[in-house]
């Protein structure tokens, strides 16, 4: 099992508690509204917090959160919370130290954190790009040899 598999399934996992949770409190809140809303808002509840697979814009990300039925959906609390860490992270930022080695540290961090990021391709993808590469670069090559060869010859014909 690749290290995608595995990070795919802790997160469904935890979306999946995440899930149930807020369709448990939304079950309770509702009760007292009646059956069929608590259904609805459970079931879009859950849609909302399950990821789509695409990215979305920065714009869209902030907009869909204010978008909620019921304002105290978990992706309001969920780009709040992210702004209250990312300020937090400021206050404690090590980028302000003068200690070249901290400095360093920081950036190594930093890089491993995001390569964590990264979708590798895999085998059979990365074959076929070597091959669509290697064949570009020698179309490339054989049509400016082509040219050179061309212009070559016309500048004999026409110095002599």
């Amino acid at each position: 099992m690749s290290k995608r598999d595995r990070a795919a399934r802790a997160k469904e996992a935890a979306e999946g508690s995440a899930a149930d949770s807020a369709a448990a409190e939304l079950d309770g809140r509702d009760e007292a509204t009646g059956g069929a809303a608590a259904d609805e808002t459970s079931t879009g509840a859950a849609k909302e917090l399950r990821p789509s697979g695409k990215r979305s814009a920065r714009g869209r990300r902030s907009s869909t959160g204010v978008s909620g039925t019921d304002g105290g959906t978990d992706s309001d609390t969920g780009s709040a919370v992210a702004i209250k860490e990312r300020k937090k992270k400021k206050k404690a930022s090590a980028e302000d130290s003068r200690n070249p080695f901290v400095r360093i540290w920081l950036f190594l961090t930093q890089v491993v954190a995001e390569l964590k990021k990264v979708i590798w391709p895999t085998r059979r993808e990365m074959i076929t790009y070597t091959i669509v590469v290697l064949v570009f670069v020698i179309m490339m090559t054989a049509f400016i040899s082509g040219l050179d060869l061309a212009f070559a010859k016309g500048v004999l014909w026409l110095f002599g």
